[in-house]
């Protein structure tokens, strides 16, 4: 299993890239997994604590390479 993370990345561009993932014939749940996570941030001070972001697990080599090679 291979993690991969995009960060500043809006959940439609994410959706875009799993539209083309599925169009290259990778199946979710098979081929790959993903979790968005939105930007955090302190409740009493507003302060920044993690940037949105989402995470990207394969579970062959070869597509987790593919994916890092175009998009990151």
């Amino acid at each position: 299993m291979i993690e991969i993370v995009l960060k500043y990345k809006k959940p439609s561009e994410i959706i875009e890239i799993v539209k083309e993932m599925r169009e290259a014939g990778m199946i979710q749940h098979k081929d790959f997994d993903f979790k968005y996570n939105q930007a955090k941030y302190q409740d009493w001070s507003g302060d920044y604590v993690a940037p949105e972001h989402t995470v990207f697990v394969f579970y062959k080599e070869a597509h987790a390479t593919w994916f890092t090679l175009k998009w990151t």
